[in-house]
C-alpha cells in the first residue's frame, strides 16, 4: 500500500460493497480525511423490480455513518451511455463480446469521477480495487494485487502512470479473507454482503433477455465446421466463442461448441468436443493499446499475457507493434480467443498494458479457404 506521510483528503469511491468500505475505513484509520462518494451510472430497475443503485446508496449511507465520514452521490448516466454504453451495444452488433468494465474504468472511474474527486479537493481517489502501485524508477507502475484469485489488473490495464499518481488501492495488498475480517471487526453494515457481479453498474441479467432489448434479433443457422446446418439461434451476437450453454443442440457424442461467427450471413459455428483444435490458436492480432508506462521498443517482446479475467498469465512474445495494432504469438495455444476481449501484458507481477483483441489467428482446425475467410471478416 502507497506510504503516505502527511494527512491528505482522499475521496473514495464507494459502491455500496465491503471492499470499498473497507478502503474508507483504513484511510480514516490512518488519520486522512475522508469523503464517500458513490456512483450512479445506470438508472434502470432490475428484472425484479428493484433499484439496486438506490439500495447501494443506502449501504454506503450506512458504512459513511459508522465511521463518521461525509458523503455525496453523483450522477453520472449520461457520461456512461455515451462513452460506455453506447460502445458495448456496437461491439455486439458486428459479433464481438466487448468487456465494459474495462471502458467504464477508463472513461467513467479514472476519468470522470477522478474528475470530479479533484473538484472536490481531493489529492487522491481510492478505489476498493485489489491491485497495488509502486514507485519504480521515478513513474507509478501498476502491481498484481496480493490475493491472486481476486487481482483486478486486468480490468485496470489502461491507467497510465500519470493517472495512478492520483489514485490508491487501500486493500490491494490484503487478501479477500483479511477485507472481510476488517469488516465483521469493525461491524460494517456490508460485512456480509456478497459480491457484485454482472454487468458494470448495471449487475446481474439475463444477459440474452437484457441484450435482446438493444439488439434486434437477427435468426440464423448453426452450423459445423463442413457446413451442416444443426441447429438455429435468434443472433449471433449472443453468442461468444467457447461458449458451451443456451445452444439448444442436442444429439450424440461430446457437448457443441461456438468456435466461430459469421455476423453478415447469421452463422454461428460449433463444433464437438472441450478441446476441439477449432477452439485454439496460438496467436492473435489486438488494438486500441494503452501502456501504463511505455509501448515495448524492440521486438520481439517477451513477457505474459491474459486473453480473459481469471486465466493464468501466459508466457507469449509481443512479434510487432505498428500503425496502433500488434501481433503476438504464444509459447502454448490459447483456448477461446475472443475478439472485444483484451489482452493484458505482465513482466511477473507488473501490469505492462495491453489491447483489444481484433482477430484471433487461424486455429488448428484445418478451415477450408471459403470457411477461413469468412470467420476473419465475420
Amino acid at each position: 500500500m502507497r506510504n503516505l506521510q502527511d494527512r491528505k483528503t482522499i475521496v473514495v469511491g464507494m459502491s455500496g460493497g465491503v471492499d470499498s468500505s473497507v478502503s474508507a475505513l483504513l484511510l480514516k484509520q490512518q488519520g486522512h480525511h475522508v469523503i464517500g462518494l458513490f456512483m450512479k451510472n445506470w438508472e434502470e430497475t432490475s428484472e425484479n423490480g428493484q433499484c439496486t443503485s438506490a439500495a447501494d446508496f443506502d449501504d454506503v449511507r450506512k458504512v459513511c455513518e459508522q465511521i463518521d465520514i461525509p458523503y455525496y452521490t453523483v450522477n453520472f448516466t449520461k457520461d456512461y451511455q455515451e462513452q460506455v454504453f453506447k460502445q458495448f451495444l456496437k461491439d455486439f452488433e458486428r459479433g464481438w463480446t466487448p468487456n465494459p468494465d474495462i471502458l467504464c474504468n477508463r472513461e467513467i472511474k479514472f476519468k470522470v469521477f477522478l474528475n470530479k474527486a479533484k473538484e472536490l479537493g481531493a489529492d487522491f481517489l481510492a478505489t476498493g480495487h485489489y491491485a497495488q502501485i509502486a514507485d519504480l524508477n521515478g513513474q507509478s507502475h501498476l502491481l498484481v494485487g496480493q490475493d491472486s484469485s481476486k487481482d483486478q489488473t486486468y480490468f485496470l490495464y489502461t491507467l497510465t502512470h500519470d493517472i495512478l499518481d492520483q489514485v490508491l488501492f487501500p486493500i490491494g495488498h490484503l487478501e479477500k479473507t483479511e477485507v472481510r475480517e476488517l469488516a465483521r471487526r469493525y461491524h460494517l453494515a456490508t460485512s456480509e454482503k456478497k459480491d457484485s457481479t454482472g454487468i458494470c453498474f448495471i449487475g446481474e441479467r439475463h444477459f440474452r433477455t437484457f441484450l435482446s432489448q438493444y439488439i434486434g434479433a437477427q435468426p440464423g443457422n448453426f452450423e459445423t465446421l463442413d457446413g451442416k446446418v444443426v441447429g438455429t439461434h435468434n443472433g449471433a451476437a449472443f453468442y461468444t466463442l467457447g461458449q458451451r450453454k443456451g445452444m439448444g443442440i442436442g444429439g450424440a457424442g461430446e457437448a457443441w461448441f461456438v468456435v466461430g461467427k459469421n455476423v453478415e450471413k447469421k452463422v454461428v459455428y460449433v463444433a464437438q468436443g472441450t478441446n476441439h483444435p477449432a477452439l485454439f490458436c496460438e496467436e492473435l492480432e489486438a488494438s486500441d493499446l494503452s501502456w501504463v508506462t511505455q509501448a515495448p521498443s524492440s521486438f520481439p517482446f517477451p513477457c505474459q499475457a491474459k486473453v480473459r479475467y481469471r486465466q493464468t498469465s501466459s508466457d507469449c512474445e509481443i512479434i510487432s507493434l505498428a500503425n496502433g495494432c500488434l501481433k503476438v504469438r504464444f509459447l502454448e495455444p490459447q483456448r477461446a480467443v475472443t475478439p472485444g476481449q483484451s489482452i493484458v501484458f505482465y513482466q511477473n507481477n507488473i501490469c505492462l498494458g495491453g489491447g483489444v483483441i481484433t482477430q484471433p489467428g487461424a486455429s488448428y482446425y484445418k478451415l477450408n479457404k471459403s470457411l477461413l475467410s469468412n470467420y476473419r471478416n465475420s
